[in-house]
């Protein structure tokens, strides 16, 4: 083994520096990359030209153009086609139904980021628990490890098999094909399912659904059944009322912000005298004698504050019938997205009423549901906040991006005429990657330039639709591993490693590989680990006389085996919306990740003869 170095010394410190702001996220993620990418050509490990080399690479390339085709799948609206067949064959039973959309979501999760697969199934999944009273909970958490599982069924599945060739170049490995690792990825999605088919009573909550209250549209997506199309509304409570003459001669002012602290109440609605009717007001508004006012919330707040303040409450909405009727108005729940720009920020700093004239009503959050002074949140991902607001200024706010909420389907900027095209263009993008042997960026480039030139999206959605915090993390963490191959700082590692676990056989080895990416995707991100780790198994693999492809392909499948912890952007998506709490993760990510194990190890070793 060679001695150890300087500059093998600088690359374990930089290695361990970038692990370390990965764990305490002083820092973005995509920031610490671009650190990487500056510091090592400055400490002499890296090349200026190697710093960068990541941004042109052909892993970066296909990610971009996976993103686009999605997104032009998701703007044609085929993937919202496929609930409707797939509730037909599911029928009325629970454990049919998430075998059906399980599935489903695999497999579109093969062919796109399963984050995005994940985020266009949520408004669907959460119509399907109403329809079907089913407890959400009971649904999300199968379809989102199915969605992280269907990334290991093709080579552009998940980040990390797209970067695996670009990571085997430079030991003349030979790279693996599209389909390579396709029997190992439906065993892994197959196993995974029938966790939750077998056992699902055991790890999942068992949480129950509740019915809606009255009068006030709640928008979901609409889903057909049988042919006919069903009106895209729930109900919730909300109350007009009418303040007396007299309101504010004898008491302080009050503001609309009063009214939530004190009773739990939000105003969606109140009258600016002499007659300007006010939607979704801001908290510092006063409310005044003689106006109407309409104020969201429960029945029994609504009568107590009409009791102490002297306010006549209405047997129905009068004045905002129109304005606040089920074709005008409603609210939605918006989950926050894994690259919301609101992560990180309270309502406040967004100066979010002002800015959309939307209400917000709650927020939840890890079993908790907060519903006063929710402007000075913090709002993270995964948070659930619900709104109220026209359709037109709910439509504003969900082209601006971020949240993830449906709405009436009448009201969204489709384009489904343009399916044929979408479809064309990702079969188009297939056959020149299968039959053609064309290289993989070229070949997904071709389809996400085809959506474009086909106006299925606009130039300006396909930038929008990429996220760039995840690009810029692939880029800059490529030149950390050059760094730690070239410096010979992998080589070094690995035979350390393999002096302390000794002389052990190949599916030893692989299953020791295996628990060391899990290890790490569950406390950095999947790329991370895998560009950390490639060059440290493939040196172990070689050392140790076993095939380098195979130890670098289960680094690649196994940083998809994040699913004990709410880290996994998709599990971070999920865990609102299902209320989760994390110990329901740690319980059936355990026994997920312990089936992924062995059935990965099986299937490499059945596939390849280990």
């Amino acid at each position: 083994m060679e001695p150890l170095t300087l500059d093998m010394i600088l690359v374990m410190a930089m290695i361990g520096l970038a692990i370390f702001l990965f764990i305490v996220e002083w820092v973005r993620v995509d920031v610490v990359a671009i650190l990487m990418m500056v510091t090592l050509p400055l400490l002499h490990l890296v090349t200026p030209k190697e710093a960068f080399v990541g941004l042109s690479s052909n892993a970066v390339v296909s990610i971009i153009a996976v993103i686009i085709i999605g997104a032009g799948l998701d703007r044609t609206g085929m993937i919202n086609k496929l609930v409707a067949p797939v509730l037909r064959l599911a029928g009325n039973s629970a454990s049919r139904i998430i075998i059906a959309i399980s599935v489903t979501v695999a497999i579109i999760s093969s062919f796109m980021q399963n984050i995005g697969a994940a985020a266009l199934f949520l408004p669907a999944i959460q119509r399907i628990s109403k329809m079907q009273k089913i407890p959400l909970g009971r649904l999300l958490m199968p379809v989102g490890f199915s969605a992280i599982l269907g990334g290991t069924i093709t080579l552009v599945g998940c980040s990390p098999l797209i970067l695996l060739n670009d990571l085997l170049a430079p030991f003349n490995l030979k790279p693996f094909g599209l389909f390579d690792v396709t029997p190992i990825g439906l065993v892994l999605v197959a196993s995974g399912i029938t966790c939750f088919v077998l056992l699902g009573r055991f790890i999942l909550p068992q949480g129950e659904t509740k019915d809606e209250p009255q009068n006030l549209c709640f928008a979901s997506p609409e889903i057909p059944e049988d042919g006919q199309e069903e009106k895209a509304v729930t109900a919730t409570e909300i109350y007009e009322l009418k303040t007396p003459d007299d309101f504010i001669d004898y008491r302080d002012p009050i503001i609309v912000e009063d009214l939530r602290r004190r009773y739990l109440l939000n105003v969606v609605a109140i009258t600016e005298p002499p007659d300007y009717h006010v939607i979704s007001p801001l908290p510092d508004m006063e409310i005044r004698s003689g106006i109407d006012l309409v104020v969201c919330g429960e029945k029994k707040n609504v009568l107590r504050m009409a009791t102490d303040l002297g306010l006549h409450l209405k047997e129905e909405l009068e004045t905002y019938r129109t304005r606040l009727g089920c074709d005008a108005a409603g609210s939605v729940e918006a989950v926050v997205a894994p690259r919301s720009p609101f992560a990180g920020r309270s309502l406040r700093e967004i100066n979010f009423q002002d800015r959309f004239r939307v209400t917000p009503l709650s927020v939840y959050r890890q079993e908790e549901t907060y519903r006063a002074k929710i402007d000075d949140i913090v709002i993270q991902i995964g948070d659930v906040v619900t709104l109220h607001g026209t359709w037109k200024r709910l439509g504003a706010l969900q082209k601006e991006g971020g949240l993830l909420f449906s709405l009436p389907t009448d009201l969204e900027e489709m384009r489904p005429e343009k399916a044929l095209w979408a479809g064309l263009w990702l079969i188009t993008a297939l056959v020149m990657i299968m039959g053609l042997k064309i290289q993989l960026s070229v070949a997904l480039m071709t389809g996400a330039l085809g959506m474009i030139l086909s106006r299925v999206l606009t130039i300006d959605e396909a930038y929008q639709s990429v996220d760039w915090r995840t690009i810029f993390l692939l880029a800059g963490l490529i030149p950390l591993g050059i760094a730690t191959e070239k410096t010979g700082a992998a080589a070094w590692i690995a035979h350390t490693i393999l002096s302390v676990i000794g002389d052990v056989s190949p599916i030893v080895l692989l299953t020791v590989i295996g628990l060391l990416s899990t290890m790490f995707t569950l406390v950095i991100s999947n790329v991370g680990a895998t560009v950390l780790l490639v060059p440290l198994v493939v040196n172990m693999a070689i050392a140790a006389h076993t095939d380098p492809r195979m130890a670098a392909l289960v680094v690649g499948l196994a940083t998809s085996n994040s699913f004990m912890l709410p880290t996994h952007q998709v599990n971070a998506l999920y865990m609102g919306p299902g209320h989760y709490r994390t110990v329901d993760f740690i319980k059936a990510g355990a026994l997920v990740s312990v089936v992924f194990l062995v059935v990965m190890i099986a299937m490499i070793s059945l596939v390849y003869g280990i």
